[in-house]
């Protein structure tokens, strides 16, 4: 868990991961992802030296979900050495192989709703760094993946957007997009979280069922979700759009708390608390981590609605502007929807797989 500290010393970009969390996410007993998955984690010796890691994982329901039969890897770490980047990529390939699968997938860590860093790895934008949940990744990795057999699955694009100057143009389109479709905006309730929860659920499951990577939460997942959540999450934050009662979409954003993780060594104990309360007050941005409507009710307007309001809501806690990530490439709608905006797309990660070839 701690290679990173090594890898990524001389990288003013790095913000340290909070090793309690990365225990959890590991841990099979505890974390809801192993419930429905078997995993393995490797590490790559040198001369005795931890020089990379790398996880094996078959995620089963969501290979139920899709009808196909995909391993993955992820947590992959590795020194520029194309040696140690393929006797682990091979150590994973092989584990996943055994099992029956016919394609590798990766890096995700571990899935898509199971997220402790998001898919890929960084192919532009290094100069920047990352905004909570989002991964960094030195520019070398890309290489090693290509030079080990591995191909580009898919472009996951991250958006930065501005809004300190356009207020009472967000207000008007609110208002023209609302007319006439009885569509309402309102923050979470945190009184009533738990129906809450099953109104963002109710959302989730309908809006990305057709998306790349999309696998239904499960029951424990979302529980696991909200208990995460509720020490960090701003309600005025995550804004859910309904139309007579019916929650039809719902946004999420957190404000960028890897603004303080940067200071605090990957620990919250002895002091990392204070630092964390210290360093918070910087905050001057957000991440919309989540966004989504239900099909029957997309081409409305719903969407831009939401980012509106989203950012008008960050901008009353001085956080006017933010990154809106992650995007499919091949989102067309969405990737107008935020250059209509004004966002600009400022961080690219990629995600890679490989056939299996059978015996």
């Amino acid at each position: 868990m701690k290679l990173p500290w090594r890898l990524y010393r001389d990288d003013p970009q790095w913000v340290p991961p909070l090793l309690d969390e990365l225990k959890k996410v590991l841990d099979k007993s505890k974390h809801p992802y192993h419930q429905h998955a078997e995993s393995a984690y490797f590490i790559a010796r040198k001369n005795g030296e931890v020089v990379g890691r790398i996880t094996a994982s078959i995620n089963h329901l969501s290979n139920e979900f899709h009808d196909e039969q995909v391993g993955t890897f992820g947590f992959f770490e590795c020194v520029d050495d194309i040696a140690v980047a393929r006797a682990l990529l091979d150590t994973a390939y092989d584990w996943v192989a055994e099992r029956g699968m016919t394609k590798l997938m990766g890096p995700l860590s571990f899935s898509t709703n199971d997220e402790f860093t998001s898919p890929g790895v960084l192919v532009d934008g290094f100069d920047k760094p990352p905004v909570i949940m989002m991964t960094h990744t030195p520019p070398y990795y890309a290489k090693l993946l290509e030079d080990c057999g591995f191909a580009k699955a898919k472009d996951l694009l991250a958006f930065w957007l501005d809004m300190t100057q356009a207020d009472q143009r967000l207000l008007k389109g609110i208002d023209r997009l609302s007319r006439g479709q009885n569509i309402t905006l309102r923050t979470l309730d945190m009184k009533h979280l738990d129906e809450e929860i099953e109104r963002i659920k109710e959302v989730y499951n309908a809006a990305w069922e057709r998306n790349w990577g999309f696998v239904p939460m499960t029951e424990a997942e979302f529980a696991y979700m909200a208990e995460a959540i509720k020490p960090i999450v701003n309600p005025r934050l995550c804004i859910l759009a309904e139309i007579d009662g019916e929650p039809v979409g719902f946004a999420l954003q957190l404000p960028d708390y890897n603004v303080a993780f940067k200071h605090m060594n990957g620990r919250l104990l002895p002091f990392g608390w204070a630092k964390f309360l210290w360093y918070k007050r910087k905050i001057r941005h957000t991440r919309v981590v989540t966004m989504g409507v239900k099909p029957a009710h997309r081409k409305k307007g719903i969407d831009s609605m939401l980012i509106i309001q989203m950012h008008l809501e960050s901008k009353k806690f001085g956080m006017p502007r933010g990154e809106g990530s992650w995007v499919l490439e091949d989102n067309v709608a969405m990737v107008r929807g935020m250059a209509r905006l004004g966002a600009v797309v400022y961080k690219t990660y990629r995600v890679y797989e490989k056939s299996i070839q059978a015996d």
